[in-house]
């Protein structure tokens, strides 16, 4: 096709908001309808956008809501928007240019037409000796979080014991392999046999354990950790929060980085008693990575090493097309994905 061509845009639009209940592939429609030109308006700085890779991230959820949240909700009748790994089309903004690749917000979309983008919103991607969809996650935003919810929030000091719920999620694989390399004893939970073999012979943690088998998590939180937990990496809530908190060591750390039981009920879970905060001195912080992307540079330079010496190990689910979009994203909520959940859009 020739450049300045009007073609056809499949997206993924967002359907209506949803109140309290679990998200169906129908709050999801996709349109064929759509169309684009392949050149930016001459003398604009917007940025043409071919994307490659879609991410699926717990946080969408919340989106679906007319409640507020720490990400702009979805609009009805307009594409779903999320983090995706692209290729410069066009341009008229001088940091980017025809051919490089980017990560960023975007739409769920064949083509997306950035107006004004800011190089913190719109990062080009200059390491290239890994998957590109790898930005999606482990070196991308998931990967970020995962950075400083562990290393930055919960001060690790080798030897300490590290529990990790969501363990085989992008944020949570990440987590556990970091807090081994720090020298700590790591038990991992996740929701199947599978995930539970691949926690520990894959990534190599201490141990892992099928929560959906356990009666009674405090008191198995109790057998794999009988001297108490120095640092829990939260990313359920809800039960497994008051659990742990019996369990927790004096002077632990507990870094809240998502609470993906609460998504989908329309009363959240609350926490009974609260006391073992004060009796053991126990600290408890949520964090927003979106307030940290200054470490950015910082931890790509760490990845790289890490990636150079062969350290990572990491899983993406991928799955073809944006007919499958909607399907992935609820998938997340019944834990269908093994691994970062990834939609490839387009090949590269």
């Amino acid at each position: 096709m020739a450049n300045g061509d009007e073609v056809s845009n499949k997206q993924v639009l967002f359907r209506d908001y949803i109140s309290g209940f679990f998200p169906k592939e129908t709050d999801m429609v996709l349109s064929t309808t759509g169309t684009i030109v392949l050149k930016v308006q001459e003398g604009s700085n917007s940025v043409l956008l071919k994307n490659l890779y879609l991410s699926c991230d717990p946080y969408m959820r919340l989106r679906m809501t007319q409640s507020a949240t720490y990400n702009p909700n979805f609009v009805p009748g307009s594409p779903i928007t999320g983090y995706v790994v692209s290729e410069v089309l066009d341009s008229g903004n001088s940091n980017y240019q025809k051919g490089d690749y980017v990560w960023g917000f975007a739409g769920w979309e064949q083509y997306s037409l950035i107006e004004n983008p800011l190089p913190s919103s719109l990062r080009k991607i200059s390491y290239t000796d890994v998957p590109l969809s790898y930005y999606t996650g482990i070196l991308g935003m998931p990967g970020l979080t995962a950075y400083v919810g562990f290393n930055k929030l919960a001060s690790p000091k080798k030897g300490e014991s590290v529990y990790v719920s969501s363990a085989f999620g992008a944020v949570g694989q990440l987590v556990g392999q970091f807090a081994k390399m720090m020298g700590c004893y790591v038990v991992g939970s996740a929701g199947s046999k599978e995930k539970v073999d691949l926690l520990k012979n894959k990534f190599g943690l201490d141990d892992a354990f099928n929560y959906k088998e356990e009666p009674d998590l405090t008191a198995a939180l109790k057998r794999y950790f009988p001297k108490g937990i120095d640092i829990y990496f939260e990313n359920v809530g809800g039960k497994m929060l008051e659990a742990v908190l019996p369990n927790m060591a004096p002077h632990g750390r507990i870094s809240v980085c998502g609470m993906i039981s609460q998504y989908n009920l329309e009363q959240p879970d609350g926490v009974p008693d609260l006391s073992h905060l004060i009796v053991k001195c126990v600290r408890m912080e949520g964090f927003n990575v979106s307030y940290h992307y200054h470490l950015y540079p910082e931890f790509m330079e760490v990845m790289k090493q890490y990636f150079m010496d062969e350290k990572l190990v990491y899983v993406e689910d991928t799955v073809e097309g944006l007919e499958s979009a909607p399907a992935a994203l609820i998938g997340l909520f019944t834990g269908r994905n093994i691994g970062k959940q990834v939609i490839k859009v387009s090949h590269e």
